[in-house]
């Protein structure tokens, strides 16, 4: 499984962005993807899941203004971010789990959010 990411970028406070990934490889393989996030100097945090029966989930500081979503048809994921905060800025990451538990990852997308 390859995943690209796309769509960081730098925003203002209280703007959005929404980041891309797309995967490709054995995809039908994989049971959930998820985003993760890893701020200067802090360890990767789990921002947001979506299983392969459309299930959520999310980090608590960012309930409510992101959203995970995917589309099927184009193999891909994507993080709707809204009203974001400075406190958002980290290099996100796609993230790939397949049934048997391997797991896969992007490269990364920097977000930064300016106030």
């Amino acid at each position: 499984v390859q995943l690209v990411e796309s769509g960081g970028g730098l925003v203002q406070a209280g703007g959005s962005l929404r980041l891309s990934c797309a995967a490709s490889g054995s995809i039908f393989s994989i049971n959930a993807m998820a985003w993760y996030r890893q701020a200067l100097g802090k360890q990767r945090e789990l921002v947001a899941a979506i299983t392969s029966g459309g299930g959520t989930d999310y980090l608590d500081s960012v309930k409510g203004r992101f959203t995970i979503s995917r589309d099927n048809a184009k193999n891909t994921v994507y993080l709707q971010m809204n009203s974001l905060k400075p406190e958002d800025t980290a290099v996100y990451y796609c993230n790939a789990h397949e049934w048997d538990g391997r797991q896969y990852w992007g490269q990364g997308t920097q977000v930064t959010v300016c106030s």
